[in-house]
């Protein structure tokens, strides 16, 4: 098995032993990379150099000392690209400083390496949106990766890589970690800094792990956590070593199954599968409850207009001056606005301006973004009453499992309709985690575990029972 095949755990057994070196590790992830990627296209760069370069003064006596970690294109590392999977970022933008997250990796010991494709800008939930390249699922060649970490959950999958960072703004980690047979975890928003992210959906928006296990999980989810000053929504909340306890098991828990999230547009497989690991959880211990979400229903049209229109105003920015490509040539300065946006952003990015800005225009504010903030508030009630019930909930990730690449193609709306079992948690600011489950016929499907907020360490305790 190679070196970057195995978790996290086991590296650093080996790596505290004197049984191998950091450089040994860097230099099979880059050996990796090389050889295959070329047909996954997990990675949109790389710095083979730099990495070598930290893994020689790596200090093995930090909790990921000599680690490498890939980064989803929207993180900033100094010195490095960003393109956010955007042909308007693309040779045009590198990054002067690092995100918070990527300031914890390294005082954690990690070494930041190679940049993961993403939907561009993170709008999306196959990265087939993203402007630079396909990325194939290595699980099920041909079907997509899921997104917007698409290339992040596929690093992992396929092994070029122990672990990854990615974003989630409505299930962003949740889903491609579903389709590719990963972990992929969504802290409680305000867990993890978003300084140095690239904004989407500002009030959405979470970083977190993607790795081959729920203790990997646990242990990056220790380094990246914790307030920020530089984040003005980061939590004032101690933070607990998520490693601690997760062999604890779930004996006595209760455990929700929301009756809206098993509905008759499931995959009758993905179902029985969720449903046989609800029988595992409660042959140890746990007891299963029915409970209710009401507001489920509401939840693609809400986050479908909060999030266009949080985008909308975070990519003002990009406008041919300050950030980004700029056309040549133009008349005036409205047409440098013009031209260089239609140029620079996809169609799939466009789209959600469009929205976005629609929903925020004069007129029309009260009408749909004052109202979706209110079902909001709705959707954050229903999980916290069921809360009051139940220590966590269980539900399918998503509906089916991954499609063929193109099988969406022209049809955004049954893309955003497959994000109906994540988004509420994104929307209520709650932790989720997705475990990986028995493949159906060879497709991975994944089981979410949903937390209240600050809730990390129950639904990790059950991802691992899942495990066990």
């Amino acid at each position: 098995m190679s070196l970057a095949a195995q978790s996290l755990t086991a590296l650093r057994r080996q790596l505290t032993a004197g049984e191998i070196s950091a450089r040994d590790i860097v230099e099979d992830s880059i050996a990796q990379i090389s050889a295959r990627d070329g047909d996954i296209g997990a990675f949109l760069s790389h710095d083979p150099e730099s990495a070598l370069a930290e893994a020689e003064k790596a200090d093995l006596t930090l909790p990921l000392g000599g680690l490498p970690i890939g980064i989803k294109d929207n993180i900033n590392v100094l010195g490095q690209p960003c393109t956010c999977g955007s042909k308007f970022l693309q040779g045009a933008y590198t990054s002067p400083y690092d995100a918070t997250v990527i300031t914890k990796l390294r005082a954690a010991g990690a070494i930041p390496f190679g940049r993961a494709n993403l939907d561009e800008f993170a709008m999306g939930s196959s990265t087939e949106n993203s402007a630079l390249q396909i990325t194939q699922n290595p699980a099920a060649p041909g079907h997509i990766p899921g997104g917007s970490s698409g290339g992040s959950a596929a690093a992992v999958a396929a092994q070029l890589i122990p672990a990854t960072l990615g974003s989630d703004t409505g299930g962003s980690i949740r889903q491609p970690a579903s389709h590719c047979g990963v972990v992929g975890l969504k802290p409680s928003y305000g867990r993890v800094s978003r300084y140095g992210l690239v904004a989407f959906g500002s009030s959405l928006d979470q970083i977190g792990p993607l790795t081959q296990n729920v203790e990997d999980a646990a242990l990056l989810l220790n380094a990246i956590s914790g307030e920020d000053p530089r984040d003005s929504t980061s939590l004032d909340a101690s933070v607990p070593d998520f490693t601690e306890g997760l062999d604890a098991g779930v004996t006595g828990m209760k455990l929700g199954l929301p009756k809206e999230y098993f509905t008759d547009g499931i995959d009758a497989g993905v179902r029985e599968r969720v449903e046989t690991a609800a029988k595992k959880l409660e042959s140890q211990g746990a007891e299963i409850v029915e409970i209710s979400l009401p507001h489920t229903e509401y939840a693609i049209a809400t986050y479908y207009i909060i999030a266009p229109a949080e985008a909308s105003s975070n990519l003002s920015r990009f406008d041919g001056v300050r950030y980004g490509n700029r056309t040549e040539n133009p008349a005036d300065m409205l047409e440098l606005y013009q031209n260089s946006r239609e140029a620079g952003f996809g169609s799939e990015v466009k789209r959600r301006i469009i929205l976005g800005t629609y929903v925020l225009s004069s007129g029309y504010y009260d009408a749909y973004y004052r109202q979706a903030q209110k079902v909001r508030t709705l959707i954050r009630q229903d999980f916290e009453k069921a809360f009051e019930k139940v220590d966590a909930i269980i539900t399918p990730v998503a509906p089916e499992p991954a499609p063929k690449i193109g099988a969406a193609a022209g049809d955004p709306l049954k893309h955003y309709l497959a994000d109906i079992f994540t988004i509420s948690a994104n929307l209520a600011g709650n932790c989720g985690i997705s475990v990986p489950l028995e493949p159906l016929n060879g497709l991975p499907v994944g089981l979410q575990i949903l937390g209240p907020q600050l809730g990390e360490q129950t639904i990790l305790k059950v991802g691992r029972a899942v495990e066990g």
